[in-house]
């Protein structure tokens, strides 16, 4: 239960308005912020959760005429014109503008805490039929998904569309220029590499797109009785060890835009390009979203040429941390898992196999977006916080 309110004052010329709260602890707020975020129904839709109030009928000076305190539940403020607004003390409370206050609003909302792992990698599993059917189960699935970045669901059907059904139970699938799913086999005249018996190497998938997609589905229908075994590795991981190791190469490849193409006919016809940093990092260095898939990666590079050789280096060196042996972590995937995992921060790839006269390897592929998968985590939060 949030504190109540014993004191409230005005500060600074009125500018400021400071809560002193019962359990002895104080917030600031600035006058132009709470006028902008009255939540009377002239400045707030509830139904909307939006502000109805036009920033043109802002006045960023605005002062309080009048503070008061009705009860310890709730402040109340006059402004010049004579409007009024009421805050209650839980929502003001969750706003303060203190860093410990802030740091813990944005924890809630955007859960950032990670969980790094190398070759020691616990798969989290989760059986399908409990996430479809079970909300503390699919609270516990996406909790983890965003946490470690990867969750294997297991006991799914061995047949198309079962990453429909997963992406109805978030909200909706990502639809590409491969379709709204897509089928990973080794096909004549493949328009991608997946399509092969090949080696895959490390790489997030579709760096080629402005946004790439934030999460990955993959569902083994079919799988070869020899090689085709997965490897994933942490990529936040690994630049964290490449920042410590040769931050000269973490600016280069985190600075560098590098072109990707991807030119064919899947789902319709599409010629994309796209310039990405390998590394995107926040306004602290760390980064937040890795671009890298050799594959697609264009012949056209738009840098100087004597910067071509020292970023060959940097990209070799980051390359060879990923594949290294304390970094990857190698699985194979039986008919029925689906491998769930955060595409801007696990690389994956996949170790060849044989190709014969059938198909042998059958993997169902989806997207969605993290603005999706997160909307739903904190829906089944919120719901889940209401049963308690």
């Amino acid at each position: 239960m949030s504190p109540g309110i014993q004191k409230v004052e005005a500060l600074d010329a009125g500018h400021l308005i400071r809560v002193e709260w019962e359990d002895g602890r104080e917030s600031c707020y600035p006058c132009v912020w709470l006028r902008d975020s009255c939540q009377c129904p002239l400045c707030f839709l509830p139904s909307a959760s939006a502000r109805r109030l036009l920033l043109q009928d802002l006045d960023v000076n605005i002062t309080a005429k009048e503070v008061a305190l009705p009860d310890t539940k709730k402040i109340s403020i006059t402004w010049p014109d004579g409007h009024a607004s009421e805050y209650e003390a839980e929502w003001l409370k969750k706003r303060c503008f203190s860093e410990e206050a802030r740091a813990e609003m944005q924890a809630d909302l955007f859960l950032p805490e990670r969980q790094y792992w190398g070759s020691d990698l616990q798969l989290p599993k989760i059986p399908f039929e409990e996430v479809m059917c079970n909300n503390e189960s699919a609270y516990k699935w996406l909790c983890t998904l965003k946490k470690v970045g990867i969750v294997l669901l297991t006991g799914a059907a061995t047949r198309q569309g079962e990453l429909v059904k997963l992406g109805h139970r978030i909200g909706f699938l990502r639809l590409t220029f491969y379709g709204p799913t897509w089928q990973v086999q080794d096909k004549a005249d493949a328009n991608n590499v997946a399509y092969t018996n090949g080696k895959l190497c490390f790489h997030t998938d579709y760096p080629v797109l402005h946004h790439p997609p934030g999460v990955q589905f993959l569902h083994c229908i079919k799988q070869t009785a020899a090689g085709g075994e997965s490897e994933v590795v942490d990529g936040f991981h690994v630049c964290n060890k490449l920042k410590k190791q040769n931050p000269e190469a973490y600016q280069i490849l985190s600075s560098t835009a590098v072109d990707y193409t991807d030119v064919g006919v899947d789902y319709c016809d599409f010629a994309v390009h796209c310039k990405q940093r390998i590394i995107d990092i926040d306004s602290r260095g760390q980064a937040v979203r890795i671009n890298y898939n050799n594959a697609t990666r264009d012949t056209v590079f738009d840098i100087p040429a004597e910067k071509v050789r020292p970023f060959y280096a940097a990209l070799k060196e980051f390359n060879d941390l990923l594949n290294s042996a304390e970094h990857k972590f190698t699985y194979k995937l039986k008919p029925g898992d689906i491998v769930t995992f955060d595409n801007w921060r696990v690389l994956h790839g996949r170790q060849s196999y044989p190709s014969g006269s059938e198909v042998t390897r059958h993997l169902e592929g989806a997207y969605a977006d993290w603005d999706v998968v997160m909307s739903r985590l904190r829906l089944l939060r919120k719901g889940l916080l209401k049963r308690d």
